[in-house]
């Protein structure tokens, strides 16, 4: 007779795990008060102004926080939002992209993604992903490529890149833009280019569960001038100008208020410092668990290729239902019992949303999806690696964030293996 040790918890045994895992840190400590206080003691908490001049682009700390980044990420032109929604909507508008365009991008992916293209009027074109490093498959990206097509929007999914050199040739050979929603993969590399680089443009988060955070915000990085003064009259609206412009050309669009306030920024140009720390400390953890799990003959840790560099937003786990004798929600349910962290699937593929299969983002009407003549196709099968990861094969964990520790990493490992064990026993 098994212990209660032993027993699974999901039967009524004992956890491996009873104490709620460390709440999310990104190390906000007395780096970020001091800045904050002293912004609260002066007073200014936006430094934004919605006409011409110096303020329109930020105060002090926006413009700290930009420049900070435009160092680390070695990029000529950041620009901060209020979100990366915020930032991945003026990216598309900056492409030149309008109603009726189509956007190819994952499915596999946060709704905001799509949802940006929608904000502008265009229509998501949803390609399918790759079963390594999860992105946007170019074959099913060229696949997907019509007259309308307008923008490749792709996802550097869960720390790692997606085929991004691949995707550059394909939109380069079409004349049309690669943007980068690199929210989860800050300092990733793919061929020695860094993540959110390959593109015009791309795209991170600092939301409160990212690497980094500001509690909410977002920012674009980019090379050319003219999407950083797009995106600039974009997150302060479209109407003011910020210096002598071709205004016939770039103030005849729809502004919005985009700003990040002061407060968030003086957050973020103290976790800026701190990224390269909070990466490393995920990516050891990663690693240490990846080479663990290679005891475990039903999971397969995350592939890297070759000449990427991974950041591990997320440990994505595949599941192989015939060597583990049991299926994956079988699994991950009786490992929640246990007390740790597993999600399955990661995302319902967007295009199986009701937003899509209803063709409602406005109203009652169906625009922008009725624009054109010809329906685009949301219907279910349409991407069958998302779908496959989403419903069978997938596992993610974020085990690996700070500032949980190789011992946190270790009981992982024991939740697996007792996990595998006492399913088995029970088929």
């Amino acid at each position: 007779m098994k212990s209660n040790k032993d027993k699974l918890a999901i039967l009524g045994g004992d956890p491996v795990r009873v104490i709620p895992y460390p709440k999310h840190s990104t190390m906000i400590d007395e780096k970020e008060e001091k800045l904050v206080l002293d912004l609260l003691r002066d007073g200014e908490l936006s430094g934004f102004s919605g006409r011409p001049g110096d303020r329109f682009l930020g105060g002090k700390y926006v413009k700290d926080m930009e420049a900070r980044a435009k160092e680390i990420f070695d990029v000529k032109h950041v620009i901060s939002f209020n979100s990366a929604t915020s930032a991945a909507h003026a990216a598309v508008s900056s492409a030149g992209i309008g109603p009726g365009d189509e956007v190819i991008t994952s499915p596999f992916t946060m709704s905001a993604t799509a949802s940006a293209i929608l904000m502008q009027g265009a229509v998501p074109v949803f390609a399918d992903i790759e079963d390594v490093t999860y992105g946007l498959d170019p074959e099913s990206v060229k696949n997907k490529i019509t007259p309308r097509t307008k923008g490749i929007l792709a996802v550097n999914i869960f720390g790692h890149p997606a085929r991004l050199h691949e995707l550059k040739k394909i939109a380069d050979e079409h004349g049309i833009e690669l943007m980068e929603d690199n929210a989860q993969s800050p300092t990733a590399k793919y061929k020695d280019t860094m993540a959110g680089k390959v593109g015009s443009i791309g795209i991170l988060s600092l939301n409160y569960h990212k690497v980094i955070q500001t509690g909410e915000g977002g920012m674009a990085l980019t090379n050319d001038d003219d999407f950083a003064l797009h995106m600039q009259l974009k997150r302060n609206h479209g109407e003011v100008t910020v210096g002598k412009i071709d205004k016939e050309n770039m103030l005849n669009q729809l502004g919005f208020n985009y700003r990040l306030p002061e407060l968030c920024a003086a957050v973020g140009v103290a976790q800026l410092d701190k990224l390269e720390y909070l990466t490393n400390h995920r990516v050891n953890l990663a690693l240490y668990l990846a080479k663990l799990l290679a005891e475990i003959d039903f999971l397969e840790p995350p592939h890297i290729e070759g000449d990427c560099e991974h950041v591990f937003y997320l440990f994505a786990m595949r599941f192989n239902e015939k060597i583990a004798g049991f299926t994956r929600n079988e699994f991950a349910l009786a490992m929640k019992a246990e007390g740790v962290s597993i999600l399955e699937g990661y995302m319902n593929p967007l295009y199986l949303e009701p937003i899509y299969q209803n063709f409602k983002a406005y109203g009652d009407g169906k625009f922008p999806f009725d624009y054109n003549d010809i329906a685009v196709d949301y219907t279910k099968g349409i991407c069958p690696v998302a779908e496959r990861m989403w419903e069978s094969d997938l596992l993610i964990t974020d085990i690996c964030k700070y500032p949980n520790t190789v011992e946190t990493v270790d009981e992982y490992l024991t939740a697996i293996k007792k996990v595998a064990a006492g399913l088995r026993d029970e088929k």
